[in-house]
């Protein structure tokens, strides 16, 4: 994993887009990490990449916030569903909470993405609440750590 940089976005965007394009039908809406502003998440050091030389198969956007890490999205190539780079990602966010000192993670996914609550639910969140958010109906998740 490395961090993004502006040679990385026009991968970067069109990974969300192939991520979440699928998901527009579901929801009946655009998911909002199409709405993002990739550039800016960049430049604020936000987006982590798998690090491969020819292509990103997954991304993971990050902000740390008081006292948890926020997963704000997480996206992988759909020809590489069911290989584990989400797991990973989810791993990797998780290891950045504990070298940042934050004791919890969160995340929001919309309430018609069924299968990632489950894998999030597999991962040890927890169902905190259900709010809207942008117009979306969002269920929001949170998973506590042990620090040392």
């Amino acid at each position: 994993m490395r961090l993004a940089d502006e040679g990385d976005r026009a991968a970067v965007e069109r990974l969300v887009q192939d991520a979440y394009t699928p998901w527009i039908e579901v929801i009946g809406m655009r998911p909002l990490p199409l709405e993002a502003d990739y550039a800016a998440l960049i430049a604020a050091r936000r987006v982590h990449v798998t690090d491969r030389l020819d292509r990103l198969d997954g991304l993971i956007v990050l902000v740390p916030e008081d006292g948890v890490l926020l997963v704000e999205n997480v996206a992988v190539r759909p020809e590489l569903h069911g290989r584990g780079i989400g797991r990973g990602l989810m791993d990797y966010a998780e290891q950045e909470a504990r070298r940042l000192g934050l004791p919890a993670l969160r995340l929001y996914t919309n309430v018609r993405m069924a299968a990632n609550i489950a894998l999030y639910e597999s991962l040890g969140y927890a169902e905190t609440g259900r709010e809207g958010i942008e117009g979306r109906s969002a269920v929001l998740m949170r998973k506590q750590l042990d620090l040392p």
